[in-house]
């Protein structure tokens, strides 16, 4: 999904390899440290695991180290025996954990799993269906994907704030009606090549090929600073990135659904869920307030602001009325 996932990938592919030879062999549960517990409350109030046995992994980047510590803070809480193997290296890695049972939850997205696990070219446009698509297979695998959250990570372009309101723009299609000069971009150079990527999209949506001098290629990591600096209008981006808000960026809108939709969900082994049933009712409630909105500041408060992952999701939880202390 993001060119970061795409190096972890790299990483991942060999330490799949050795996943072979035992899970400890790709470093499962880096993360380490302490996690803390609280008594589950609001809509979760009287959860009960005990005797419960839960691995929860997750990949080794923020948002999803943030995302495994909300799971392994919910399953303690719930007085489930936890077992932190957050902080995987590498997308595969995290799958074929999950697979062989080395894990038994994490969190997932739905187009990752379509086209990285699954291996279809195409992406299903409707996010229920590519739901219902995953979920299908999957559950042929023993994986059982719960409702998804609102939340959807994937590609995106944004602009800064006050550039937007100059403008008068808030979606893709407006591109259209700009002049040449202010259709400017920035783009990482896998994306500028992918067939999902900035030229078809600019074809889906009628937008004139980008002159040669307006288009910035840089690294990922330095599109967000430059697009707010002003190098170019409208940066490509990943839609739950913490720089988001802190450069005062705005998303625009795929009004005509071109990307891929990568919403979240929970993944738990079938025989852990069929065990322990309510772990659904644990999750649901949870699953249903992580929006894109949500993520963004989430994700912020590690990157931007240096806090720990476990500490913000603790927080987070306590401030939804999901657990005291």
């Amino acid at each position: 999904m993001q060119t970061l996932k795409s190096l972890k990938s790299i990483v991942g592919a060999l330490c799949a390899a050795l996943l072979a030879f035992g899970a400890t062999a790709c470093g499962l549960g880096t993360a380490g440290g302490y996690s803390p517990s609280g008594t589950l409350s609001g809509p979760i109030d009287g959860v009960d695991l005990k005797d419960a046995k839960v691995a929860v992994g997750s990949k080794n980047f923020t948002e999803q180290i943030i995302l495994g510590k909300l799971a392994v803070i919910l399953f303690k809480s719930a007085g489930a025996d936890v077992e932190d193997l957050t902080n995987i290296p590498g997308s595969n890695s995290a799958r074929e954990a999950m697979v062989k049972g080395d894990i038994n939850f994490q969190w997932e997205y739905t187009g990752t799993a379509w086209i990285s696990y699954l291996g279809h070219d195409d992406p299903i446009s409707d996010e229920e269906e590519q739901y219902e698509a995953v979920l299908k297979a999957d559950r042929e695998k023993g994986l059982e994907w719960l409702p998804p959250a609102p939340m959807n990570n994937t590609y995106g372009f944004a602009i800064p704030r006050t550039k937007a309101e100059e403008l008068g723009i808030s979606k893709l299609s407006d591109l259209a009606k700009l002049p040449d000069n202010e259709r400017t971009y920035c783009v990482e150079s896998e994306f500028a090549n992918r067939n999902d990527g900035f030229r078809p999209m600019l074809k889906h949506y009628n937008v004139p090929a980008a002159s040669k001098g307006n288009v910035s290629t840089l690294d990922t990591g330095a599109i967000y600073q430059a697009t707010a600096d002003g190098l170019c209008n409208f940066g490509e981006v990943f839609t739950t990135d913490g720089r988001i808000k802190a450069l005062d960026l705005q998303v625009m809108e795929d009004d005509r659904q071109f990307f891929p939709k990568y919403n979240l969900s929970g993944v738990v082994r079938q025989e852990l869920l069929e065990a322990y049933p309510q772990i659904k009712d644990l999750l649901e409630p949870v699953s249903e307030k992580l929006t894109n909105e949500t993520l963004i500041d989430l994700n912020a408060e590690v990157d931007v602001d240096g806090r720990e992952p476990v500490d913000v999701a603790y927080d987070w939880l306590k401030e939804e009325g999901f657990v005291t202390e």
